[in-house]
């Protein structure tokens, strides 16, 4: 990391690059969102390379907006690691406390408990970031604020929503809803379905 992080202060410098000197917190957003997505593509493909780029383009930004927080005296990269380090012993008290679990759905359970002590009794909906996309989005709201199944809002499928698309909103959160309560999760089964039609001769 510390290799990286050399780079990006070499990048930042006076003479260094002027794209990579403007760059800020709010200009790279949407690098973030895209770079971890394509991260996501990679780990589906598997494909070692793709996926070590991708990782890698993930790891950038990281060091970037450290590197601006160095800059600003707000926080370096070393806050960061330590903060992750800290939360990840926190949150996992059945390998570094007395805890005792006997699932992965315990596990989930406790992180979440204790993920509600650290942050206090916010308002669920403001867990949810607001950048995800919306079938993601739509899955995290309903599990954060208990959002019940309340059936299709239409009852003849496809063909009845050809009739009545202002209704298609709906059934998009009825999917999510449904997705979650199969275990699954909405948006990656999108992604993959996508990937396997654009495979397909």
């Amino acid at each position: 990391m510390q290799e990286l992080l050399k780079v990006m202060r070499r990048l930042r410098a006076p003479d260094g690059c002027p794209w990579d000197r403007e760059q800020t917190h709010e200009s790279l957003r949407p690098y973030l969102i895209e770079e971890a997505a394509e991260a996501v593509d990679a780990l589906h493909s598997g494909v070692t390379e793709a996926i070590v780029d991708e990782l890698g383009d993930v790891l950038l930004q990281v060091a970037f907006h450290a590197e601006i927080g160095a800059e600003e005296g707000r926080f370096d990269y070393n806050t960061i690691e330590q903060a992750i380090v800290d939360k990840l012993v926190r949150r996992h008290p059945h390998v570094f406390g007395s805890a005792e679990v006997d699932s992965a759905d315990e596990v989930v359970s406790n992180w979440e408990a204790i993920k509600r002590r650290e942050n206090g009794e916010v308002d669920p909906e403001s867990r949810v970031p607001r950048s995800l996309p919306a079938l993601k989005r739509a899955a995290e709201l309903s599990k954060a604020l208990g959002w019940l199944e309340e059936g299709p809002p239409v009852d003849g499928g496809c063909e009845e929503l050809e009739s009545r698309p202002e209704q298609i909103g709906p059934m998009l959160l009825y999917l999510a809803q449904l997705a979650v309560r199969k275990g699954l999760d909405p948006e990656l089964e999108l992604r993959d379905t996508l990937a396997c039609k654009l495979r397909a001769p």
